[in-house]
């Protein structure tokens, strides 16, 4: 069973990623990086199927706001809690916002739609989105990465295909678990009413 996995793995990995990388994808780049550290994918194809995923994400996020602005999907959005804060904070600094709207999780398809109904002209928002994909997928394939490298030295220097597996399964749980935690402490947080200096 765990040599099927395995396989799996080895043959459409980098496409999981890719896809997991398009929506909340810190999980998915973090197990990319890990099985980097493994041998199992290759680093420049890792880092390309994690960075692609991400600006295909956040663009497509970015085209829903600009082109289906009158959308009732779009404003069903507008009235989630923290779109306005978003909205406000896009047309404040919108270089800044684009570079770090991938780090607010929770709020990352809220983030690319206030995007891409703020004034930023495309040009600039592809290229800002491009360097922030770019520093997103290295910076959370290299704590799978790092992760790679605390599991070899808790299990051994040749971590067995069975114990891959299990370590990118406690990976997997722990990136998640991280992400739900994040996710609703921000959405409580943009919950509250601001308060008025």
């Amino acid at each position: 069973m765990s040599e099927t996995i395995h396989f799996l793995i080895e043959r459409y990995g980098l496409i999981a990623v890719f896809a997991g990388c398009i929506a909340e994808g810190e999980t998915a780049a973090m197990l990319g990086g890990f099985f980097v550290h493994q041998h199992v994918f290759a680093p420049a194809n890792a880092l390309l199927a994690a960075f692609f995923g991400a600006f295909l994400g956040d663009s497509l996020f970015f085209l829903v706001g600009r082109r289906f602005s009158d959308h009732p999907y779009v404003a069903k959005l507008r009235e989630r809690p923290g779109f306005a804060r978003a909205f406000e904070l896009v047309d404040r600094y919108p270089a800044l916002y684009v570079l770090f709207n991938r780090y607010a999780y929770g709020f990352r398809l809220v983030g690319g739609v206030a995007a891409g109904l703020s004034r930023i002209p495309v040009p600039k928002f592809l290229l800002l989105n491009a360097l922030a994909s770019l520093i997103w997928a290295a910076l959370f394939l290299g704590i799978g990465y790092v992760f790679g490298l605390g599991a070899e030295q808790l299990v051994g220097a040749a971590l067995e295909k069975h114990h891959r597996l299990l370590v990118a399964l406690g990976l997997a749980v722990l990136g998640i678990g991280l992400a739900w935690w994040t996710g609703r402490h921000f959405r409580q947080r943009a919950e509250r009413p601001r308060q008025i200096r």
